[in-house]
């Protein structure tokens, strides 16, 4: 996998893809099988709960996870819902991010 982690540019654009179907944001890493992924579930009609952010080891390190939490906030944002913040790395995106929209959009 330190293999992989080399071929990873990390200047090139990062895209984000979201999978509502099955509630994820992904990042697919050179084109491989290797991908990071924000997982999240529905807890209400209007509420979701952000779980689980992984981002493989030989990619860590790297800001991926700041672009699927990004993305994750602005869903939540733009579909004007509720979130839970039950992922640690969420819970200091945000903290460091420190986004007015986000805060009116988040379970204290």
């Amino acid at each position: 996998m330190a293999q992989a982690a080399q071929l990873f540019d990390a200047n090139s654009q990062i895209q984000v893809e979201h999978d509502r179907k099955r509630r994820q944001f992904v990042i697919r890493l050179n084109g491989s099988h290797d991908r990071a992924v924000l997982l999240y579930e529905y807890v209400g009609k209007k509420t979701v709960d952000l779980q689980h952010t992984e981002v493989p080891d030989a990619y860590r390190g790297r800001g991926i996870a700041k672009h699927l939490a990004k993305a994750a906030m602005d869903f939540v944002v733009e579909e004007d819902l509720k979130a839970h913040l039950t992922c640690w790395y969420i819970q200091k995106y945000v903290k460091e991010n420190p986004q007015p929209q986000y805060f009116q959009h988040i379970y204290q």
